[in-house]
């Protein structure tokens, strides 16, 4: 049986989702505190985490931050009563999988849930498909596929899930012009409305860790007007 941690300040909300959660097959575990709901997300195993933003103590936000910091890969739906899509693109940026704005219909939640489990599915069976081919190397940077683990010149770095995810992407298609719709597509599974933020700043962020110079960088490099292309520097 699957399980879902809800964590909302809002009764009636929790109600709702778990009933119709449980309705659906799945066991839920409920929260309305954000130090209690990061407290739990630590110490149990779960298949899926809805999130609201505005919570006492602590709030969404930092609570997504603080699970990735923990290597806590559990999916993460954010919750957000906000209109303001910065919210929405910070949550996406420090690690959450998908958000919904409320008013939201509990029909809409399992949708948004069954379809991050079709993709992890999917993702499980592609890995199965690429076991023999455990170790992507370009230059000096080396990505282990089986440990999730990078190496730039023989030294460990520590990448994100979705940091992880899209440097694997781009080495998988080495020399390729890719453009940001086609990563928000790919690699966050949906159309954020023609925002590019999300994407560039993930660029920023892996080539702090990847590049010698990354003002310069040698490895990801910015095509104008079209994306970014992955490439192996010259000796």
């Amino acid at each position: 049986m699957k399980k879902i941690l809800v964590v909302d300040d809002e009764p009636s909300i929790v109600t709702l989702l778990t009933f119709n959660l449980e309705k659906e097959g799945y066991q839920v575990t409920s929260a309305t505190d954000g130090q209690e709901a990061l407290e739990i997300a630590l110490m149990q195993s779960f298949d899926f985490i809805l999130l609201d933003v505005m919570l006492p103590h602590m709030d969404g936000i930092e609570i997504t931050k603080r699970l990735r910091q923990e290597k806590v890969n559990t999916p993460i739906i954010i919750l957000t009563a906000k209109d303001d899509p910065i919210d929405r693109i910070l949550g996406l940026e420090i690690g959450a999988d998908d958000y919904l704005s409320k008013p939201f219909s509990p029909r809409e939640v399992i949708a948004r849930i069954k379809a991050i489990a079709r993709r992890m599915s999917q993702n499980e069976v592609q890995a199965i498909d690429e076991e023999k081919e455990e170790i992507v190397k370009i230059g000096s940077i080396e990505a282990d596929l089986s440990n999730y683990q990078v190496k730039v010149k023989g030294e460990q770095i520590f990448l994100t899930p979705k940091e992880f995810e899209l440097l694997v992407y781009f080495m998988k298609r080495k020399d390729r012009v890719i453009d940001r719709d086609t990563l928000l597509d790919r690699i966050w599974h949906f159309d954020f409305d023609g925002q590019s933020r999300i994407v560039d700043v993930h660029i920023s962020h892996l080539r702090e860790k990847i590049e010698d110079d990354p003002k310069h960088p040698q490895y990801l490099q910015t095509v104008r007007g079209f994306g970014y292309t992955f490439k192996e520097p010259h000796r």
